[in-house]
């Protein structure tokens, strides 16, 4: 007997409906009931796995390797649980399977429509998502009016028609802004908005709204009228000083009353974790700096999850986490101190393609020389030993076969074959597209005893970690490496997943990306033992 959530936004988009729901989400869970998330993109692409991180942001890997929107990140890194595929899906999905099955014979011969074909597939999709839990919060992405979406919220309108009136909510996130002009907060733009939304068949049970101003009771009042709710269930969403502190406000405002009364259920969250981690976050007793090394550093959304990530873990030590956003193609220009500067630790992170990757391997160099602590992820790992091929083995046409296929020294190369997760040979190529050839999800690893990474992860033998790359390390460079201090501390089936440097107080790269496993409650440990360094050079 799942209950639903049904999360839509209002006005305009980046409202903020991504951490709403994961806080809804986080309040239901530490309240001992089993919650899941859903997030709903409407747009046609199949997934984000081939966007532009500067049009969608991050692309978000799950553990069973679906590429996914960056508000399951999200989703996870609040409820400290672990997503799949079936958590997530698109537009362009649900009219691939009707298609699909319509070419199939599926269908019987029937006309197809949006109504209803199109619709049973996305309502199906939620319910499978649903299945097992007491909750399923279902986040809509985009606007209400939008053309694509109307289709999801046909779904929701019928959903709400098939199940009891208990087992439905509908939240509506929304805008309430202020005129400075005018010295006032405008309640117009929400009236519209839900008067929108009932057109279509929803009526919101209770109102999020975003303002940057504190709303007065005869405010909320007045929108509880005019959108035809309970006057409890309008609830404020001011800006937060942390992303996380938002469930702690939400329970300040009184969300547990509406929420309960709807639903009938006794809702008692146990939020002492959670508060204790927040104000580590927004009072911590340290501070360290990380030089953050990167190509997209213009939309930080781009490394959402890894900038999360350090949060988590200087909330675990109780240590600010400055970022000192360092653009790789301006350390090309003007040489890696003048902008690393002063920072406690050096991060390379991951990226596709040949542009930066010069700044990259300037920023390990001095890393590596100068005994500051440092952590290379995905590509960062490769180009740490393209940086050390090239500058300690001597090998200076050491080269990855992304930036020059024809290099005669190919550290860093593309096997032909490979087992996926599913256990299913894959084939690739130089020119194979990157969407089907990549190595994604989960996959297990083997730390080496004594080494930093050991060190971190503990004394189990084998861990987890996800992945979104082509290229691999090549073996065959494996024994000249370490013959001259580079370990191999880490492999998975042959394949290396991590190195590090054995005369250097903490320099490890690593193949997988750490930053999809960390979450507030439960952060990454070698990303939490890379802060932790950083504090010992304060």
């Amino acid at each position: 007997m799942t209950k639903f959530i049904f999360v839509t936004g209002g006005v305009l988009s980046s409202l903020g409906k991504g951490i709403t729901s994961a806080s809804i989400a986080t309040i239901l869970k530490q309240s001992g009931y089993r919650v899941t998330m859903l997030k709903i993109d409407p747009y046609l692409n199949v997934d984000p796995g081939t966007m532009s991180p500067l049009e969608h942001g991050e692309v978000f890997v799950t553990a069973d390797g679906a590429e996914t929107d960056l508000d399951l990140g999200n989703y996870e890194r609040f409820i400290d649980v672990t997503l799949g595929a079936k958590n997530s899906f698109t537009t362009g999905q649900v009219y691939l399977s009707v298609i699909r099955r319509e070419r199939q014979g599926g269908y019987l011969g029937k006309t197809i429509q949006v109504v209803p074909h199109v619709v049973d597939e996305i309502k199906a999709r939620i319910f499978d998502a649903a299945e097992g839990y007491d909750f399923l919060i279902v986040e809509l992405g985009g606007t209400v009016g939008d053309i694509e979406g109307l289709p999801f919220m046909e779904s929701i309108r019928e959903i709400r028609h098939e199940l009891n009136k208990d087992r439905t909510m509908n939240i509506h996130v929304t805008l309430v802004p202020y005129i400075a002009a005018a010295g006032e907060l405008k309640t117009k733009p929400t009236q519209h908005s839900v008067q929108e939304l009932r057109r279509i068949g929803i009526t919101p049970h209770m109102l999020v709204c975003r303002s940057e101003k504190p709303l007065p009771k005869e405010l909320k009042k007045k929108l509880a009228m005019s959108c035809d709710i309970n006057n409890n269930a309008v609830v404020e969403a001011g800006d937060a000083q942390s992303i996380y502190q938002v469930p702690m406000n939400f329970l300040k405002e009184g969300i547990l009353t509406p929420l309960s009364e709807h639903f009938n259920i006794k809702i008692k969250p146990n939020m002492e974790k959670w508060e204790t981690l927040v104000k580590h976050i927004i009072l911590p007793q340290g501070e360290v700096t990380i030089a953050f090394v990167g190509k997209y550093i213009e939309l930080k959304e781009s490394y959402k999850s890894l900038t999360e990530s350090l949060i988590h873990a200087g909330a675990h030590l109780n240590t600010k986490v400055n970022i000192n956003w360092c653009d790789s193609e301006r350390i090309e220009d003007v040489g890696a101190y003048d902008i690393i500067g002063n920072s406690d630790a050096i991060l390379v992170a991951g990226g596709f393609g040949n542009r930066g990757v010069e700044g990259k391997l300037k920023a390990i160099e001095y890393a590596r020389v100068n005994n500051i602590p440092f952590l290379g992820i995905c590509l960062g790992m490769q180009l740490s030993i393209v940086e050390y091929c090239r500058n300690v083995l001597g090998i200076e046409d050491a080269n990855s076969i992304e930036f020059d296929e024809n290099t005669p020294n190919p550290v860093i190369y593309l096997i032909d074959e490979f087992m996926d997760q599913s256990g299913n040979k894959q084939l690739r190529t130089h020119k194979s597209p990157m969407g089907g050839t990549m190595r994604l999800g989960e996959y297990p690893f083997n730390p080496k005893a004594g080494t930093k990474l050991k060190a971190a992860y503990g004394n189990n033998e084998t861990y987890y970690e996800r992945h979104r790359h082509r290229y691999e390390a090549n073996p065959a460079y494996k024994q000249r490496l370490e013959e001259s201090g580079m370990i191999v501390s880490g492999e998975s089936d042959g394949l290396i997943e991590a190195v590090e440097l054995k005369d250097h107080p903490w320099f490890v790269g690593v193949q997988f990306h750490p930053e999809f496993t960390s979450h507030l409650e439960t952060p990454n440990p070698i990303i939490t033992d890379f802060v932790r360094q950083a504090t010992k050079t304060k």
